[in-house]
């Protein structure tokens, strides 16, 4: 598992999300570098670590984040999205991790997270249709809402060009046409972990739960849930921002602070 180093002090991981590698959380990563040392590790399937494998599951992601942890020998981590989920079955399998924050985890409570996109969304991929496949995510999942208001046969091109765009990534940048078929793979791990919010129940650690004002609804249901069972956690709403709040399109800055308080906390 590769992984992107900052900053100096405790160690501290940052698990990015879906259709993102660790590229997308280099202003968050920066902000708290004053007072920890970031990892921030390229998930499977992109940049600078391996590829998804055979059986590709939850298990995997926790093998692998286990090891940066026990490498790192930190205690301290973040995830965002399907990052947090991976977070979360990591955390209650590490003991070494006593202290993690969450936002938005994707944790489907009777059905609550919409998945039907996602036969569409796979025949656009195999048809090497990677601007409609990532139009299909997002309107999918209704973290872009301007999204559901304009037509597809305007949108489709428009994605195309971004697309085209981003392809060309500076260093270890990893291009949008690449991550976006990794998207399948974040599905798998959503509905694997649906419906397993009671196990959360035994996690120890000290946890803060985080969302946007603007995401949708179904992320709420999953922080409802698990401030309903988790034994010691807190929940933080950001006004005004949604599901990429710490992504470098967000606001990593406002996220981070709310963060290095969190983390810095005794």
């Amino acid at each position: 598992m590769g992984y992107r180093q900052r900053g100096r002090g405790p160690g501290l991981i940052l698990v990015h999300g879906g259709m993102q590698a660790s590229q997308h959380l280099t202003g968050l990563a920066e902000t708290l570098s004053a007072d920890f040392t970031v990892y921030v590790p390229d998930r499977r399937g992109r940049g600078l670590s391996g590829p998804h494998g055979e059986g590709f599951g939850v298990r995997r992601e926790v093998e692998d984040l286990r090891a940066l942890a026990a490498a790192t020998g930190t205690s301290r981590i973040f995830g965002l999205s399907s990052g947090a989920l991976a977070v979360l079955r990591t955390a209650l399998a590490v003991p070494q991790l006593d202290r993690i924050a969450l936002y938005e985890p994707p944790l489907s409570v009777g059905g609550s997270v919409p998945t039907g996109w996602l036969p569409r969304f796979d025949r656009e991929i195999a048809a090497g249709k990677i601007a409609a496949a990532l139009l299909t995510a997002l309107r999918g999942l209704g973290t872009e809402p301007a999204l559901g208001r304009i037509p597809r046969f305007v949108l489709a091109p428009l994605m195309a060009v971004a697309s085209r765009v981003r392809r060309e990534s500076p260093g270890d940048d990893v291009p949008l046409a690449a991550l976006v078929p990794t998207q399948h793979f974040d599905l798998r791990i959503i509905e694997e972990m649906a419906d397993s919010v009671t196990d959360c129940a035994a996690l120890e650690a000290r946890v803060l739960l985080l969302d946007g004002a603007k995401s949708p609804a179904y992320l709420g249901v999953a922080l409802e849930a698990l401030s309903a069972v988790l034994p010691d956690a807190r929940r933080i709403t950001f006004p005004g921002l949604g599901h990429s709040g710490p992504d470098d399109d967000g606001d990593p800055k406002r996220v981070g602070e709310a963060l290095r308080e969190f983390f810095d906390a005794p």
